[in-house]
């Protein structure tokens, strides 16, 4: 089976980047552990055995997009769906006759410390968590691949994730914490992995890193107190001093001439009264 594109987990975002690919008249193939009749060609594959990969192997692509999703919070999920599965996957790609463009779908899950100055592609992870440490175990796997993209998002939002939301229309649910928040949304980050990809397909050479975040890190009360307002909460919690956190720098990002469709969380991409 001929695909230009291969997306390794099509759960909401691999779904939408296949279906953007379509749009483009770009052949695609996704490949996740249960497919549930998907509006474009997707089989079912194991990233936990390697043999289950060899499907890649007949499709002669030239992108391969790595976007899995942790099924439960521990070390040996994390070990298991992004270490294990990304060199499963890369073990399965060597088949090829020509390695494809690889984009991992990280996190900034990766950086622990708080900070004063935004974070950016040159700053080095401290105090990583366990899923951060395996996020960065499994992009050190990239190093030896020619054309690799590690893609570092924030917080995704959008379709079918209104926590922010949830949170702000019963205070009672708002961290103790005023800290910085960093988020994209859904679409943008969709909008991105193609942005990438079609430079890759143009002969443009790509950064191995990027973060990919809006232009807009604010502070968690900040978001809160907007959304409460709009939803007409009455009760809404005093403002508190801001108390730590990070936030980031996307220059490297928009520097590739995307344009983001939701430059920030007031950009319309949370769906509020009118």
């Amino acid at each position: 089976m001929n695909a230009d594109v291969v997306i390794v987990g099509c759960g909401d975002l691999g779904a939408a980047l296949a279906r953007q690919c379509q749009s483009h008249q770009m052949s695609v193939l996704g490949l996740r552990r249960h497919p549930q009749g998907e509006d474009f060609p997707c089989i079912s594959a194991d990233i936990t055995q390697v043999e289950s990969l060899s499907v890649i192997a007949k499709t002669q692509a030239k992108v391969l997009v790595y976007c899995v999703a942790a099924t439960e919070q521990s070390d040996a999920n994390y070990q298991q769906q992004y270490v294990q599965g990304l060199s499963n996957t890369l073990q399965a790609c060597q088949a090829l006759a020509t390695m494809p463009l690889i984009i991992f779908v990280s996190s900034t899950r990766m950086y622990g410390q708080d900070s004063t100055q935004a974070l950016d592609e040159q700053s080095v992870p401290l105090n990583s968590d366990f899923g951060g440490q395996r996020l960065m175990q499994a992009e050190a796997l990239l190093e030896q691949i020619p054309h690799a993209v590690a893609l570092r998002l924030t917080g995704i939002y959008g379709p079918g994730r209104q926590r922010m939301l949830q949170w702000a229309s019963n205070p009672a649910l708002w961290p103790a914490d005023n800290k910085w928040t960093n988020r994209i949304h859904r679409d943008d980050a969709v909008g991105f992995i193609w942005h990438l990809i079609q430079a890759h397909m143009r002969g443009l050479a790509l950064q191995r890193l990027y973060i990919v975040t809006d232009s807009q890190p604010t502070p968690m009360y900040d978001v809160l107190h907007y959304f409460a307002q709009r939803l007409g909460v009455q009760q809404a919690l005093p403002n508190k001093q801001l108390s730590g956190g990070r936030f980031f720098s996307n220059q490297r990002m928009l520097s590739t001439g995307y344009q983001l469709r939701y430059p920030s969380y007031l950009s319309g991409g949370y769906p509020l009264p009118s």
